[in-house]
């Protein structure tokens, strides 16, 4: 098999399939049991066991952890081309989040036993490391300040584009699985604050308790290309 070493991918390669490469995240694909899921839908859950890892076809989810406090703390959005487990499956331990679909999702199913010996034929170890990697720096990116309808305006777009066949043509509304306070943990600001960014954006999104619909994207896109360009 084609090996794809560790120096390949590009300095761009944010997810596992372009760290991978497309033959492999192909190969990966054909091994896996495809499911599809509904918006909310849990899809692993913290504390269980490592038995298996979901390659992302489409669909948008998001990564949580439920704190020993007992709050709980949105760690990650995670879209097509991402791996989602894989930690607990390497080291036998508990998961240490949980993953729900914010959108219709298709995941790739693959058993523990299959993804080591995917990895193993691929070199894949260091390689684990270096996307773990990319993912602190990803957090870390989205948390920095400026303007905030600006930024919250772009986590949205980026929701939607991560959605990829989960947002509906002709000019129909995209609903995500997401809450305010979801929002509010991965800008880290005030849930007051993104109420009021959320407003400023009424004549796009609509929010309700547990989900936030975009009825207009193309203008969502405007009112972020618009503060980027001020900036």
């Amino acid at each position: 098999m084609a090996d794809p070493s560790p120096e390949a991918p590009g300095p761009a390669g944010h997810t596992m399939r372009d760290f991978l490469g497309e033959d492999a995240w192909s190969d990966l694909l054909t091994r896996a049991t495809h499911r599809q899921h509904r918006a909310g839908t849990l899809l692993l859950r913290q504390g269980e066991p490592g038995t298996h890892v979901l390659a992302v076809v489409s669909g948008a989810t998001k990564v949580t952890r439920h704190e020993p406090d007992g709050n709980r703390t949105l760690l990650a959005f995670r879209g097509p081309g991402e791996l989602l487990g894989e930690i607990a499956v390497l080291d036998d331990r508990g998961r240490s989040a949980s993953v729900e679909a914010m959108s219709r999702c298709v995941v790739g199913v693959v058993g523990k036993p299959v993804f080591l010996r995917f990895a193993t034929e691929y070199g894949l170890f260091p390689l684990l490391v270096r996307y773990a990697l990319s993912r602190l720096r990803e957090s870390d990116q989205a948390r920095a300040g400026g303007d905030v309808t600006g930024r919250l305006a772009a986590v949205l777009v980026r929701l939607a584009d991560i959605a990829g066949e989960s947002v509906p043509r002709g000019g129909d509304s995209l609903e995500l699985a997401l809450t305010r306070d979801d929002l509010a943990q991965h800008l880290r600001i005030s849930r007051n604050t993104v109420t009021a960014a959320l407003t400023g954006l009424s004549r796009y999104v609509r929010v309700s308790r547990k989900r936030i619909v975009i009825d207009d994207l193309p203008a969502l896109r405007g009112v972020e290309a618009t503060v980027v360009s001020r900036d």
